[in-house]
């Protein structure tokens, strides 16, 4: 059996619970819907934040996209942002990073995000990226829980802040 936990689900026959959820490549239009998604779960709008990064994934180009929208009949009700780096950190191979994700809290546990993720796999896999990153705070035990149950686990490296006084 694969220890990739996607695999199984990219070649089993029949319907999975993902596949009445269109995922799609990020426009300028999904803006809004970003915000508003954000914003009910973190309590508060970042619409400049997001207007940022919409913009940075958007100058990606043409190709496999890594930044994505959920719909359900025809509303967006989930997005992940996601870039691919070609060495940092004094890596030389390629890898993804997940920036953000949101599902709307009304389509939570409706397998969104893991529609999202599964999309953002096999466009990585058109990429040949082999490795994907992310940044969890340790209190969002459902986001953490979510990663877990979809294959990540703690990574090798130590992420190191310092504060500046």
């Amino acid at each position: 059996m694969s220890s990739d936990p996607f695999q199984n689900d990219l070649n089993a026959p029949g319907l999975l619970p993902t596949d009445a959820i269109a995922v799609r490549a990020l426009t300028a239009g999904d803006l809004q819907a970003i915000v508003k998604i954000d914003a009910v779960s973190m309590g508060r709008s970042r619409d400049e934040y997001y207007r940022a990064k919409v913009g940075e994934a958007l100058e990606q180009g043409t190709g496999p996209r890594t930044s994505l929208v959920a719909e359900i009949d025809g509303h967006a009700v989930g997005f992940l942002l996601a870039k691919v780096y070609f060495g940092e950190f004094g890596q030389s191979e390629p890898v993804a990073v997940i920036d953000s994700v949101g599902v709307d809290p009304r389509f939570r546990g409706q397998h969104v995000g893991q529609a999202l993720l599964r999309q953002l796999l096999v466009n990585l896999r058109a990429l040949r990226i082999e490795r994907i990153r992310t940044e969890v705070d340790w209190t969002q035990l459902d986001l953490l829980t979510f990663l877990q149950r979809n294959g990540f686990s703690p990574a090798p490296r130590f992420c190191l802040e310092r504060r500046l006084d």
